[in-house]
């Protein structure tokens, strides 16, 4: 899985406009401004949003973009979802090595280690919701379960997660 710019900037737009909480709508390029993102990713990244239910626009002089539901209500399967259109890619039905060996009526002991990952993935981005974001990144590590980073070996080096 390769999480893309559209997955990303949606979740950041999300999250901000879940930081906002009740104080009314926010334009798609004020939230580009504020979050250094491409007004025109914005823009349709919201778009998209909207179809899908996770965010409300409202039109005229003081219009714009607000949460739909509670940020403890959309999850982040819904934002990358909505932003993505997808989750995880299974290769065999999007881009098939070959229409037959890749057709459901072939047979493929590759295809439900494929199916597993994304449900696993799918599993995961569902457990994490908007209002679990909302705090600073040691307390989100402590929520979902993934350790702190230990100090880097080597200067400059990408840092190494402790065991």
């Amino acid at each position: 899985m390769r999480i893309t710019t559209w997955a990303e900037y949606g979740l950041i737009c999300a999250l901000h406009l879940a930081r906002r909480g009740e104080t009314g709508p926010v334009t798609g390029r004020d939230v580009a401004a504020r979050e250094r993102l491409p007004g025109d990713y914005v823009e349709q990244i919201l778009l998209r949003m909207r179809r899908a239910g996770i965010v409300n626009s409202t039109r005229g002089a003081r219009g714009g973009y607000a949460l739909a539901r509670k940020p403890e209500e959309i999850s982040v399967r819904d934002v990358i979802q909505a932003s993505e259109l997808t989750t995880f890619d299974l290769h065999c039905v999007s881009h098939p090595v070959d229409a037959g060996r890749c057709s459901e009526a072939e047979n493929c002991s590759i295809r439900p280690v494929w199916m597993l990952l994304q449900r696993r993935i799918d599993e995961v981005l569902e457990g994490v919701k908007l209002s679990d974001l909302l705090d600073d990144e040691s307390v989100v590590r402590d929520r979902v379960g993934v350790p702190h980073f230990a100090s880097p070996a080597i200067p400059g080096g990408l840092p190494i997660l402790q065991p």
